[in-house]
């Protein structure tokens, strides 16, 4: 995949076209993203220990890893990821500034 849990991503399609958010969980196997405040749904919770009040909750639910673009650091525009090998580790690359996405 070619985001990884803490990227800034944008969406680009669906009914949060246009938001952008922090990565909170990869599933790879899925091919789905959790991002933050995006794609928010209703949540049936029953009372329970640590919810003793039950009711409904909103939380976050994955979306498809290809309606999300990395955002650039650089130029904090969507970009398209490749990959390049430096001194034997392979290393994500934004397309648009060619800077590397991971520290």
């Amino acid at each position: 995949m070619h985001v990884k849990k803490g990227d800034n991503v944008k969406i680009i399609s669906g009914k949060d076209k246009g938001k952008e958010g922090k990565v909170l969980a990869a599933f790879p196997s899925k091919s789905r993203v959790l991002v933050e405040g995006v794609n928010m749904v209703k949540k049936h919770a029953k009372p329970s220990q640590a919810n003793p009040q039950g009711g409904i909750l909103n939380q976050e639910a994955p979306v498809h890893v290809s309606n999300v673009m990395v955002i650039d650091p650089s130029t904090n525009e969507p970009t398209r990821v490749g990959f390049k090998t430096e001194d034997g580790k392979k290393v994500r690359i934004a397309k648009k500034s060619g800077e590397a996405l991971d520290k």
